[in-house]
């Protein structure tokens, strides 16, 4: 595998790592849990790579979304937050991430 492969699927890895850990804080929507993770450090993520990943993770059950008329938004937002199956999901990455170091 070349090195910039393996990049790319190093940072998919992590992404999806940082999104399920932001989601077991609380329900958000896509921009602020964007914000959530770049806060955290470490990840530059886009508009572009969180939403299709969000898709992916909602199509698999380990996130749900909601439509939400939020009263200072100018339209509903989609509020996502784990399942049962990403709960699950994030301990197992927690204990791989944790003997990996």
């Amino acid at each position: 595998m070349e090195l910039n492969a393996w990049k790319s699927q190093l940072r998919k890895g992590a992404a999806e790592l940082a999104v399920l850990a932001a989601l077991d804080r609380s329900e958000t929507y896509g921009l602020e849990l964007l914000e959530r993770i770049r806060a955290a450090g470490g990840l530059d993520l886009s508009e572009g790579s969180i939403y299709p990943l969000l898709n992916r993770l909602q199509k698999e059950g380990k996130i749900r979304g909601r439509w939400v008329e939020d009263a200072g938004a100018a339209h509903p937002r989609k509020y996502y937050g784990l399942t049962d199956d990403g709960r699950a999901l994030l301990a197992g990455m927690i204990a791989e991430w944790t003997q990996f170091e």
